[in-house]
């Protein structure tokens, strides 16, 4: 019988746990300022930063002198008079301060700003400042396009077919296809995704630059009907893929293998393969992006076409080819046609992975988790880094952001923490996470201790904080504990007051809706804090089983529909029983695949843990029953 009452041996906790008393007292035992600024004064710089209120930035910042967080008005300041145009404040505060976390974004907008004027020769004299490993996307652009204007050599773009890229990389295209130092056929390539995509301003830059406005953009040209053709499919596909069939004659190979390609992977995000694989097969490779190459590999898997498979993983652009998921399956294809000398190799390379594709490798090699190491020893590097001045940053902004409950300065703390611990040697990243576990900080420490590279301690990647109130009601539920650990680790990270852009809250980030009808089914009533650890795991718990038994017990269709919803993890069954690593693999929506997958990957590092009678990845994902 289901229990809905609180479990017995363990009290009801607080939303804000006493993790907070170390981190308050590991504050405590800073230096000491006596002009540091009070949390009010920065609050009210964030506000006038955020109303473009510069006097009050101003003033503050003039008060500030050497507290932790003293520097902050400051940068806001920099940031506003670049916007005005006025570069001599970001010049003042690089200058002032020479290095750290905030210097570096302020050259990146100093070297941005710069970009965006045209000041070709200023931005090439402060470039050097700033290393390569603290280049903003956009800032390498501008550099790139300052070197170009300045009559040297740039290696062309390798990005041409993303539509995502800030304005200066599009900047430093334009400027390459003006030069001819792109191939029209990747101009038209660009051009053509940028179309589809509604880019139409960058589209008619780039066209520009490249000479070819009239072809793309004259009404009634084959550029324009293919790009109806496109849209029809968003809406119509079957009419779609008719009159492509019917204009394919007279457009070049070019065009026609462009639109084939957004027809296949319109199809293939329908998960209807076999017309996926049809229009695939037409489509021009050159053209096409890294997500259709995958959904092309998808569909072939979905339909079990392993010949196929094989073949479009085999003429994958290397780039792509060479990531542990196309390994793994390639490998597969190469087994199941009995070519398993081929496989193993592949096999051996992805099984070194600590994830979810490196799991399925070492079980379809037949090993399986060894025990974990003994704990690396890092007290003495724990103390070089709680010395450190981004350290010390970062977790004063923690003890803000809680004493305050103010989100964006835990946020601007996670950026300073991230910074700190680049190109950091495995024992300092241990350290770190240490570190940060002793201060309660369950995501940074499981951040720092995922990067390390050959040195692990998976007691810090997979930290199971809350477990007297977690396995009580997984005992209860009579759902595995590792799974629950495996889906707050991909929630939350154990950040017990987070919340997402859309408003799910707490360490099962739940909504708001899901709560209150949880709560209602289990005489909860309305008085609960959505945030309060236990409330927010009883609650999550018990969703948890209710989808596993609305979908068949099976665990990779409940995982889905914690994230996606139940309909949709019943939409992507197929019509026969299905692997649930292929079930898995097409999961249309990028976030619930990724998520599906890491909180399974999650539960079998944590059965290993918890030193349980171990179900492997492939037991776990199972076989998908049909819809």
């Amino acid at each position: 019988m289901l229990h809905t009452t609180h479990p017995a041996g363990h009290p009801r906790r607080p939303a804000r746990t006493a993790w907070l008393r170390p981190l308050a007292l590991a504050l405590a035992l800073l230096p000491a300022t006596s002009h540091a600024l009070s949390d009010n004064q920065l609050f009210e710089a964030r506000d006038a930063f955020r109303k473009n209120d510069l006097a009050t930035l101003n003033n503050i910042s003039q008060q500030a002198d050497s507290g932790l967080l003293d520097n902050w008005p400051a940068y806001w300041l920099a940031l506003k008079q670049l916007e005005k145009g006025d570069s001599v404040p970001a010049r003042a505060f690089i200058n002032r301060n020479r290095s750290g976390y905030l210097v570096e974004r302020t050259l990146n907008e100093l070297l941005e700003d710069l970009g965006r004027r045209g000041m070709w020769d200023e931005l090439l004299q402060a470039a050097p400042a700033l290393a390569d490993s603290g280049r903003d996307e956009e800032t390498g652009c501008y550099i790139s396009l300052a070197t170009l204007q300045r009559r040297q050599s740039v290696r062309p773009d390798s990005n041409l077919l993303s539509t995502t890229l800030p304005d200066g990389c599009a900047r430093l295209i334009d400027e390459q296809a003006s030069r001819r130092l792109l191939t029209q056929p990747q101009v038209e390539a660009r051009l053509r995704l940028l179309l589809n995509g509604n880019f139409q301003s960058v589209a008619r830059r780039l066209a520009t630059a490249a000479g070819l406005d009239g072809e793309f953009f004259r009404s009634g040209g084959n550029e324009q009907q293919v790009q109806a053709i496109v849209k029809l499919a968003r809406s119509n596909f079957g009419s779609a893929m008719e009159n492509l069939a019917t204009a394919a004659p007279a457009l070049s190979k070019a065009q026609a293998g462009f639109a084939w390609g957004q027809l296949g992977l319109a199809a293939a995000r329908r998960l209807d393969m076999g017309q996926a694989l049809a229009a695939f097969d037409l489509a021009d490779p050159e053209q096409l992006t890294e997500e259709q190459w995958e959904w092309w590999l998808r569909a072939a898997l979905r339909q079990q076409d392993w010949g196929r498979v094989e073949r479009i993983s085999r003429a994958m652009p290397a780039t792509i080819a060479s990531k542990g998921a196309w390994q793994y399956w390639r490998a597969r294809a190469l087994r199941a046609l009995g070519r398993g000398a081929e496989a193993s190799p592949l096999l051996v390379k992805t099984s070194f992975e600590h994830n979810y594709y490196g799991l399925l490798a070492r079980e379809e090699l037949g090993t399986s988790l060894e025990a974990p190491p003994e704990r690396p020893q890092t007290s003495g590097a724990q103390q070089q880094l709680a010395a450190e001045l981004p350290i010390r940053q970062a977790m004063a902004l923690f003890a803000l952001a809680e004493r305050s409950g103010r989100a964006e300065w835990r946020e601007e703390g996670r950026r300073v923490w991230r910074w700190a611990l680049r190109e950091r040697s495995d024992e300092q990243l241990l350290a770190a996470a240490e570190l940060a576990r002793s201060q309660g900080q369950f995501d940074m420490a499981i951040y720092a201790a995922e990067r390390t590279k050959s040195s692990h301690d998976f007691s810090l990647r997979y930290l199971a904080p809350y477990r007297e109130i977690t396995r009580p009601y997984a005992q209860q539920l009579e759902i595995d504990e590792a799974w629950v650990y495996g889906l707050i680790r991909q929630e939350s990270r154990f950040y017990n007051v987070a919340r997402s852009g859309v408003g799910a809250s707490g360490l099962m980030q739940l909504m708001p809706a899901t709560a209150r009808w949880v709560a209602g089914k289990i005489g909860l009533g309305n008085g609960y804090q959505i945030n309060d650890i236990d409330t927010n795991i009883r609650l999550g718990t018990w969703y948890l089983r209710h989808v596993l038994d609305t979908l068949d017990s099976q665990p990779v269709l409940a995982t889905a529909a914690y994230n996606a919803g139940p309909g949709r993890a019943r939409g992507w069954q197929a019509s026969l029983p299905l692997e649930g690593a292929i079930y898995t693999e097409t999961i249309p929506f990028n976030e619930t695949r990724d998520y599906v997958q890491k909180v399974l990957a999650n539960a079998v590092y944590y059965a290993g843990a918890f030193r349980q009678p171990g179900a492997t990845l492939k037991q776990r994902l199972g076989v998908i029953p049909p819809r």
